[in-house]
């Protein structure tokens, strides 16, 4: 029965019912985790041979100049390699070091105190930048616009993706508009892939500021958990079509496909973008870790290894996604507490409570041991006007613990939401 339905009376007994099993969970001490989306064990255990990838034999058989100063944008190999994920060509792209999340930011903080390209006004310069920020999205995105000071506007999401008449409005209107965040594929925490259309018109987008930038993290581009993905239309060859390819930068890593915090970042632009990133490059750094691509290149070999590699991965997180989303389902599926989409990829479950509850619901699951991603941090400032999302982690945790933390959560979830309809 749906609690809509419920008398009061129901409810309240309901309720009593409720509270009884959370105080038996509450004390059984538990200490669970699912507040970050962290690669598991058996997930990194996938690429410990990479370790053996490069073995003085190997290093002997390499050009010098990987072992030196040099090679800014990164080796040709590792652009080879890598490219296809991306969706351009190896000329368009750049390897840096081990983390896209740096990369954005240096993006940036280069953009802020030096322009877009060569001769452009840099952001600090202007009087005011604003920035769009589809919700929910990705609290680091949203951390490194709020340190440099922009107004983040928050820009509703669909099934198809952000809401472009409301982009499409705000770009051509307002000059202070600069950016906007975009996790097109398997979206942070959604799991919602940017439909065609949505591709084409963020391609066709025309700014009253010349230096707009759409910031396209596609970090989940090869993470998929089903048999039969999502594709995400190519927005790099979109752009050229239009002849707006300069509008673009595009990021991905391996972050969580071989070590987190042994990976490599890579990020693709257009030519003029690249140049003057590069001329930035030669003053701020000496060069990224070679060796370290030149470990994923002997490693994988060819794209195609990297996509055999995923299926490994998707075989070890099928089940734990399995686990919270058939959790949601048989308890709460009847009762009307909440709303979640089952991903096909991605690294996230986002669950929608009834408004006015997530708060209530991290904090009843913190008393009983199972720690989440605070509520509101998928929205601007840490604000969920709703006060309704929760991203859930599924990767990390056994599925043991997986399904004593979800039994928490939905526990948690009814007794917030009872007391949020008797109150």
């Amino acid at each position: 029965m749906k609690a809509e339905d419920m008398s009061r009376q129901e409810l309240a007994e309901f309720k009593e019912k409720v509270q009884k099993e959370y105080d038996g969970y509450k004390a059984l001490g538990l200490n669970l985790n699912m507040s970050r989306g962290k690669p598991g064990t058996e997930q990194i255990d996938l690429s410990l041979p990479m370790l053996d990838s490069l073995t003085e034999q190997e290093a002997l058989n390499m050009s010098p100049d990987y072992f030196n100063y040099g090679q800014l944008d990164g080796t040709d190999e590792a652009k080879e390699l890598f490219s296809p994920m991306l969706g351009i060509t190896k000329d368009d792209v750049i390897i840096f070091g081990n983390s896209s999340l740096n990369i954005m930011f240096d993006t940036v903080s280069r953009c802020y105190n030096f322009g877009v390209l060569k001769g452009s006004k840099p952001w600090k310069d202007c009087e005011k930048v604003k920035w769009l920020c589809p919700v929910p999205g990705y609290d680091r995105h949203f951390a490194i616009t709020e340190l440099f000071g922009f107004e983040m506007i928050n820009i509703p999401m669909s099934s198809d993706g952000p809401d472009m008449d409301m982009i499409e409005k705000l770009v051509s209107e307002d000059a202070s508009i600069k950016g906007i965040w975009c996790v097109p594929m398997y979206s942070n925490p959604t799991g919602i892939t940017y439909s065609d259309e949505v591709v084409r018109r963020m391609a066709n987008l025309s700014p009253a500021a010349e230096d707009f930038r759409i910031f396209w993290d596609n970090a989940y581009c090869i993470h998929h958990l089903s048999d039969n993905p999502d594709t995400l239309l190519n927005i790099y060859d979109e752009l050229k079509k239009n002849g707006k390819e300069d509008m673009v930068y595009i990021f991905a890593s391996t972050s969580k496909v071989t070590f987190p915090g042994s990976g490599v970042a890579l990020m693709g632009a257009s030519e003029r973008n690249l140049d003057y990133i590069r001329s930035i490059l030669t003053i701020q750094t000496i060069g990224h870790d070679k060796l370290n691509m030149m470990r994923h290149v002997r490693f994988f070999g060819t794209f195609e290894n990297i996509k055999a590699h995923m299926e490994k991965h998707k075989e070890i997180l099928k089940p734990r996604f399995s686990a919270v989303t058939d959790s949601l389902e048989a308890e709460l599926g009847e009762l009307g507490f909440g709303s979640w989409v089952k991903p096909n990829g991605g690294y996230f479950v986002s669950f929608d409570s009834m408004p006015g509850c997530a708060k209530r619901i991290v904090q009843l699951c913190k008393e009983a041991g199972v720690t989440l991603t605070n509520a509101g941090a998928t929205f601007p400032y840490g604000k969920d006007p709703n006060d309704s999302n929760i991203r859930i982690a599924p990767t990390y945790p056994s599925i043991e613990e997986l399904s004593k933390a979800m039994k928490i959560f939905t526990c948690s979830v009814k007794l917030a939401s009872v007391e949020k309809l008797l109150g």
